[in-house]
């Protein structure tokens, strides 16, 4: 297995990291030099369509630290640099839109920038300085793997370059004292221009999957899938829409790893508190403290990665979330997510097959980490789904007990206040008949004989004979006048408006005995 180790000189307090007997200050001028020349050349070639042989292809060039006729002097130790299927990245850089002279930019124009290692593999990961490109160390076999797995990855690319995969724009060997070197280039999933309050590599398996203390100590730890369970145990809240795209693109992702027998890799997950900015931040900016500018090549941040068709590139990432996808936590802080899939160059051979089945025996075989593709798609899906993102729920009014119940309550108050509105008019006609009756009484004695004339005509009026449920008696006395109405078989509805009908009754018949009175 591959080491880095550091060594000191002398008495002084500076060290170098080295890595296969390789400073990593030469390491990372041949890379440099080596890329710089074999982009530059491949730009001669003229562009064509991607054929089967070219995923074989290896290209290979002599750098002697004196110079050639076709490569510059440099100061590092006599390499070879080889360049593994060119004409296939190229197709998959400008699949991206990472055109030559932006990729040589990035790559040879500003010094690399050595970051420290997250995982436990030995790599090495170099950053380019405008924060496009994380440049990492393989071993044999998984640059092995990653020569197979070109063709599918190929017709993935075709017909979904929107995924949460690494993309991966060239894989190169330097070979030097009889050291081999293998690096692949990648896209940056964590920018530095974003401070990442929390980092975690989660796999969805539970065995072994705490931060150690060693990790924990350090500035920026990556945690896992328990410690995230601990520290966010409702997890993250998306809008349904961010939600349901995140998934989809997890789902196929998922699936095409399944289909080329791919386990143990792990989803990348960077959490930035927006709450929690302080003045002057400079995110994780390098030694020189400038912001790195925005993520120029396509597909390449979390956002785009999982937005459908037809949303415009230009919209998608602004200086306010650089990228990140919008998120919430059960508190309603505000969150932007940084992730993608990470180390997918494992692949379950013989050798996955026996360590799954030695665990098996000694742990739980469904929770540790190496399991069978299939399987492990399952629940790496199943713990995004469930324990990682959630949704958030769209509130709908739904009306309470108490609301119901206040309805029959609000319309027994509106009849009350109709009611009594009614009875007051009721009063008022009463009022107008007892002023009419005592003008009546105060007539001369002529017309006392006719006054009786006219209320036995009116009491015959209201006796009638169809009147036998209710008992009506009208008398005259003391110049005024009193109305008796009973009845047992009207609900109170009925009571109010048969008593209307009888008062326009009964003032039409003063009326009418006025008249007679007059006639006499």
């Amino acid at each position: 297995m591959s080491t880095a180790t550091e060594n000191g000189t002398g008495g002084n307090r500076s060290s170098e990291k080295t890595y296969k007997k390789t400073t990593s200050s030469a390491l990372k001028g041949a890379i440099q030099l080596g890329i710089g020349y074999t982009v530059g050349n491949l730009t001669s070639k003229p562009d064509r369509d991607v054929l089967m042989q070219d995923f074989y292809v290896v290209e290979s060039v002599f750098l002697p630290s004196e110079g050639s006729n076709l490569t510059p002097a440099h100061h590092y130790p006599d390499f070879r640099f080889k360049t593994y299927a060119p004409l296939a990245f190229r197709y998959f850089r400008d699949l991206f839109g990472i055109k030559p002279d932006d990729y040589l930019y990035s790559l040879v124009n500003e010094p690399l920038i050595e970051l420290v290692n997250p995982g436990a593999s030995g790599s090495l990961f170099y950053l380019t300085s405008d924060d496009e490109f994380i440049i990492k160390t393989v071993q044999h076999k998984e640059a092995k793997f990653l020569q197979r797995l070109l063709p599918g990855y190929y017709m993935n690319l075709n017909q979904n370059p929107r995924t949460l995969l690494p993309k991966f724009y060239g894989l190169y060997c330097i070979q030097s004292g009889g050291i081999n070197i293998r690096l692949v280039v990648m896209n940056n999933v964590l920018p530095r221009s974003v401070k990442m309050h929390y980092k975690y590599d989660l796999k969805g398996s539970t065995y072994k999957r705490r931060a150690s203390r060693k990790e924990r100590e350090k500035a920026c730890p990556t945690y896992k899938d328990l410690d995230f369970q601990d520290m966010h145990e409702e997890g993250l809240y998306f809008d349904a829409e961010t939600y349901n795209n995140l998934m989809k693109t997890l789902q196929r992702d998922c699936r095409v790893l399944e289909s080329f027998k791919i386990m143990d890799y792990s989803l990348l997950l960077g959490v930035h508190v927006l709450d929690h900015r302080e003045g002057g931040e400079q995110g994780q900016a390098g030694g020189d403290g400038r912001r790195p500018v925005a993520q120029r090549v396509l597909y390449s941040t979390a956002m785009e990665s999982i937005q459908g068709d037809g949303k415009a590139a230009e919209a998608l990432t602004t200086d306010d979330t650089m990228g990140g996808i919008p998120a919430r936590t059960h508190k309603d802080e505000k969150l932007l997510i940084y992730l993608g899939i990470i180390d997918i160059l494992q692949s379950y051979r013989f050798i996955k097959k026996l360590e799954h089945s030695w665990k098996a025996l000694v742990y739980d075989g469904d929770s540790v980490s190496v399991h069978r593709p299939g399987f492990y798609a399952s629940r790496f899906l199943k713990f995004m789904s469930t324990r990682v993102f959630r949704k958030t729920q769209p509130i709908r009014f739904s009306p309470s007990k108490r609301t119901r119940t206040s309805i029959p309550a609000l319309k027994s108050c509106s009849q009350e206040i109709l009611s009594s509105q009614a009875d007051e008019r009721n009063e008022e006609d009463r009022r107008d008949r007892l002023v009419g009756a005592r003008s009546l009484a105060s007539l001369d004695g002529q017309g006392t004989q006719n006054k009786s004339l006219t209320d036995q005509h009116l009491y015959d009026k209201l006796s009638g004979p169809d009147d036998v449920a209710s008992s009506s008696t009208f008398t005259l006395e003391d110049s005024a006048i009193c109305l008796t109405s009973e009845q047992s078989t009207m609900d109170v509805d009925m009571d109010r408006d048969d008593g209307s009908v009888l008062d326009v009754y009964l003032v039409g018949s003063f009326i009418l005995g006025y008249s007679c009175l007059n006639i006499d």
